[in-house]
C-alpha cells in the first residue's frame, strides 16, 4: 500500500468509520462525552435527539463523499497528496455542523420549543 493511500485511509477513512459508529450508535441521553454537543443542542432531550440525528446523517453523507474524493485523488490523479485529504475532512465536519445548526434554528425557538 502506498503512502498516499494510507494517508487517505487514516484521515478520510477514519472520519467515515467514526460517522458510521455515530450513525449506528447515537447517544440516547444528553451527556458531556458523546454526541453533537452545542449549547443549543443540549437545551432539552427533543433538541438533543434532533441535533444528533441531523448531524450524524450529514456527517455520514459528507464523510463518505470525502472518503471517495480522497480515493479518487490517489487513484486517478496520481498526485502528491499533502493537504487535500485533510481539507476534505475539515470541510465535511464544518458543513455538517452548519447544516445541523441551521436545522436547529429553523425547527426550534431560542427557548428550546419546537416551532
Amino acid at each position: 500500500m502506498n503512502d498516499a493511500l494510507l494517508y487517505v485511509f487514516t484521515t478520510n477513512g477514519l472520519l467515515f468509520l467514526i460517522s458510521i459508529i455515530f450513525w449506528k450508535f447515537p447517544p440516547k441521553k444528553i451527556n458531556s462525552l458523546y454526541g453533537y454537543r452545542t449549547p443549543k443542542a443540549t437545551q432539552n432531550q427533543q433538541i438533543w435527539d434532533y441535533a444528533n440525528t441531523s448531524f450524524n446523517k450529514s456527517l455520514l453523507i459528507y464523510a463518505g463523499i470525502s472518503f471517495l474524493a480522497g480515493l479518487a485523488f490517489v487513484t486517478f490523479l496520481n498526485a502528491a497528496l499533502t493537504w487535500q485529504p485533510m481539507a476534505f475532512v475539515f470541510l465535511s465536519i464544518i458543513v455538517s455542523i452548519v447544516k445541523t445548526e441551521k436545522g436547529l434554528t429553523e425547527n426550534f425557538t431560542e427557548e428550546g420549543k419546537k416551532k
